[in-house]
């Protein structure tokens, strides 16, 4: 069996981002990294979005990036400027094309196509096995994510941030390219927590997603009858095509990935809980996740000790055990947020950089009362 000091379990964004981190930094030099998948991903698989302040390592990949956002709900129609923030978009397919050329220019990185079916210690490391071949190493980092890994368990509740989008291109110019639509409650809400996304990228050419925060999944149908009916209101009579299509699911759960993480083995990705567990963004919190691991491993610190706790997980737990009781709420407490405070505050306290204060701020906007009941439940 092949050895190397680090494997990396998955080519996506999460794994392409710590291979070229770790091949770009001269003090890994000398150590040998696997990078693993069961495919080089090349395609237009999904859709990135988060919002900077100024200019981003990402910048030469965005597609689009919006100065202005738009939120509607039951009683506001809010177009706002969400300055110093950009909200950022950024297509797979340019991705993983800009990072798959990087990583092919780092001597100390190999990659292989294999499917992973097991993970195990193994004397005085790891052993990954494949369908194909087996390999060992020192350390593993391993971006599988299952469901199944969060069933069996009641203390976190497990919703999901899911959606179908469709990109479309009209015959005549319609959208407002200088304005991406964030959240738009105004649908029906059917007794859940259910948006519009609108990310218009030229007057002819946008992506529309009908987006939800619940438990379970829709039928197919169901997202893109969502779909068509939003856009014969708000664009009647414009004649569009549908140029692709795209559907996810993210896990929104408070639930302590990272207690699976041992000395030598530790999860990443959305399988190590870095995406924000009350809105289902990864893609910059898992940059910035690894810029912290790069410094770990380079303090030589056991990656069980890697994970912090914050004050914002605790948040999320308690936006996610009201969602799980009164899952139609969301609109009112989005509503109340984008009604009271300014977005771009908004926006800073999802990114959990806000200080107490204004904490308090953001908290005090929704309506209390079920946030005092999930605080007392969590309490007794």
């Amino acid at each position: 069996m092949a050895h190397y000091d680090y494997i990396i379990i998955g080519a996506g964004a999460s794994g392409l981002l710590l291979a070229d981190s770790l091949g770009s930094d001269d003090f890994f030099a000398s150590k040998s990294i696997l990078l693993i998948d069961k495919e080089v991903k090349t395609k237009n698989d999904r859709t990135w979005c988060f919002w900077e302040v100024g200019e981003g390592i990402f910048d030469h990949l965005l597609k689009k990036s919006w100065s202005q956002i738009y939120f509607a709900g039951k009683s506001l129609r809010l177009s706002t400027k969400i300055a110093p923030y950009s909200y950022k978009m950024i297509r797979a397919m340019d991705f993983y094309s800009h990072y798959n050329h990087k990583i092919e220019k780092h001597n100390n990185i190999t990659r292989t196509t294999d499917e992973v079916t097991a993970v195990n210690a193994f004397q005085n490391g790891m052993e990954v096995l494949g369908k194909d071949k087996n390999y060992t190493c020192e350390k593993v980092f391993n971006s599988i994510f299952s469901y199944d890994s969060l069933h069996g368990q009641e203390k976190y509740p497990v919703l999901q941030q899911h959606f179908i989008g469709w990109f479309i291109k009209t015959e005549k110019p319609v959208f407002k390219i200088d304005e991406a639509t964030f959240m738009d409650f105004s649908i029906p809400q059917k007794g859940n927590t259910r948006f519009m996304y609108v990310l218009p990228l030229t007057e002819t050419e946008a992506l529309f997603e009908y987006t939800l925060f619940s438990e379970h999944l829709l039928e197919k149908e169901e997202y893109e009858k969502a779909i068509e009916a939003y856009l014969d209101e708000h664009f009647e009579d414009v004649p569009y095509t549908i140029t692709e299509k795209e559907e996810g699911s993210i896990p929104m759960t408070a639930h302590p990935f990272h207690k699976r993480n041992t000395d030598s083995h530790m999860y990443i990705g959305v399988a190590g809980g870095w995406a924000k567990p009350s809105t289902g963004f990864t893609f910059y919190s898992t940059s910035k996740k690894v810029k912290k691991l790069t410094t770990h491993l380079k303090q030589n610190k056991p990656l069980s000790q890697f994970y912090k706790k914050d004050k914002f997980l605790f948040y999320d737990m308690l936006l996610l055990d009201v969602l799980a009781k009164n899952n139609h709420l969301g609109q009112s407490i989005f509503e109340s947020l984008f009604k009271k405070r300014p977005a771009h505050l908004i926006l800073k306290f999802l990114d959990n950089e806000t200080n107490i204060w204004e904490d308090i701020r953001i908290m005090a906007a929704p309506q209390p009362i079920p946030f005092v009941r999930a605080l007392l439940g969590r309490l007794f």
